[in-house]
C-alpha cells in the first residue's frame, strides 16, 4: 500500500515540477513584454491573455502536488499540537464532506468548459485578435483529476493514521511549519501534550 502511495505522490511531484516551468516562462513573457511596451513602443495586445492563462495554469496544476506535499493552508499552530488520531478524523470529514464533492464538480464543470470550448473554438475576448482559448481550458479537468487522485491517496492515509494512531511515512520535502523545531521552541514535549489532553477529557465536564 505504501509504495502505491508513493507512486501516486511521486506523480504528483512531477507534474508539478514540469508545470512550475511556467514560472519562468511567465517571468520572461512579462519581462518581454515591459520591455517591448515601454522601449520598443509596440506593445502585444494579446500578452496579458497569455498572462492569466499561464499563471491559471499553474495555478490548477500544482494543487495535486502541493497536497501531496502536505502544502495546502491550514492552522498548523492549533493543528500540528492535536494528536494524530484527531488530525486524522478531522481531515478525513473534510475530505468526505467538501474535498471530494467540491473536486468532482469541479472536474464535471470543467469537463463540461472544455468540450464546449474545444467545439466552437474559443478564443479570448478579453481583447481583440485575443488567443485561442480551448487548449487552455482542458487544463480544469485535467488539474481536477489529479487532485481527486491525491486526494483518495490522502483519505486512505488518514484511515491508516485512525487505524494505526501516527501517520504514514510520506517522501522528504521542505515543510512549510516544522512542528518538531516549533515545540522545541516553546519548550513543550510530546508528554505535556498528552498530559494536558488528559486533563482536558478528565474535566471536560465540569464548568
Amino acid at each position: 500500500m505504501q509504495k502505491l502511495l508513493f507512486a501516486v505522490d511521486r506523480m504528483s511531484t512531477r507534474i508539478g515540477h514540469l508545470f512550475s516551468w511556467l514560472i519562468l516562462a511567465l517571468t520572461l513573457q512579462v519581462s518581454w513584454e515591459v520591455f517591448s511596451r515601454y522601449v520598443l513602443n509596440t506593445p502585444n495586445p494579446w500578452a496579458f491573455d497569455l498572462m492569466i492563462f499561464m499563471y491559471g495554469i499553474v495555478f490548477m496544476m500544482a494543487g495535486a502536488y502541493t497536497l501531496a506535499k502536505n502544502g495546502h493552508v491550514r492552522g498548523d499552530v492549533l493543528y500540528g499540537f492535536f494528536p494524530p488520531r484527531l488530525q486524522a478524523g478531522l481531515d478525513l470529514a473534510l475530505y468526505i464532506l467538501f474535498f471530494i464533492p467540491g473536486v468532482v464538480a469541479l472536474v464535471w464543470a470543467g469537463y463540461t468548459f472544455a468540450e464546449e470550448s474545444w467545439a466552437i473554438r474559443e478564443t479570448s475576448n478579453i481583447t481583440a485578435n485575443g488567443p485561442p482559448l480551448y487548449p487552455f481550458k482542458m487544463a480544469i479537468p485535467i488539474a481536477g483529476f489529479f487532485l481527486l487522485l491525491q486526494g483518495v491517496v490522502e483519505i486512505i492515509r488518514c484511515a491508516m493514521c485512525l487505524r494505526d494512531g501516527a501517520w504514514p511515512k510520506r517522501e522528504e520535502d521542505v515543510e512549510e511549519v516544522d512542528v518538531d523545531k516549533l515545540k522545541e521552541m516553546v519548550n513543550v514535549k510530546d508528554e505535556d501534550i498528552a498530559a494536558a489532553d488528559a486533563y482536558v477529557v478528565r474535566n471536560g465536564g465540569q464548568q
